[in-house]
């Protein structure tokens, strides 16, 4: 399973925004700048964010993004289905009913055994993302992020919110 860029970096954001305090959101140059990456397509996928209601857009020159809900509430699996899509990631054509061992339609009475598997793995992969929120990711960083990384991330956070 390959997950566009997009939805890294919408997880990222989606994490820096849940420690702004509630009245505060970041353009979304600062957020490009943070993470460097091209503004313009991280623009798009933050776009596609706030049509999902996970990010609010502020408009105004203390304008940007933050989140539109709380961090508990907000999921992996939210973010992924805002930016990929929620199309199954495989997609079964049936192609054991083609070739020289065909059979009418009748015959295929149970589902496609390849399917099923693959389908089973989705719905675990789904339930996993769906059981992990923004705030969960919050916890993990601020656990796993090297503490020199932390502490510029937190000069950073001082120097563009005055």
């Amino acid at each position: 399973m390959r997950l566009s860029e997009g939805v890294e970096w919408g997880l990222h954001c989606a994490v820096l925004v849940a420690l702004l305090p509630p009245d505060r959101a970041l353009p979304a140059g600062r957020l490009a700048d943070y993470h460097g990456v091209p503004p313009a397509y991280l623009a798009k996928h933050l776009q596609a964010l706030s049509r999902a209601q996970i990010l609010d857009s502020v408009p105004g020159p203390r304008g940007g993004y933050r989140l539109a809900r709380p961090a508990t509430d907000v999921t992996v699996l939210d973010v992924v289905e805002a930016i990929d899509g929620t199309e199954p990631a495989f997609r079964c054509t049936e192609i054991r009913r083609q070739g020289p061992t065909r059979l009418a339609t009748r015959e295929y009475r149970v589902p496609c055994s390849i399917h099923v598997v693959m389908a089973s793995a989705e719905d675990a992969w789904r339930a996993e993302l769906r059981r992990t929120s923004i705030a969960d990711l919050v916890g993990m960083v601020g656990a796993s992020a090297p503490p020199a990384s932390l502490a510029k991330g937190l000069d950073w956070f001082q120097e563009v919110l005055p």
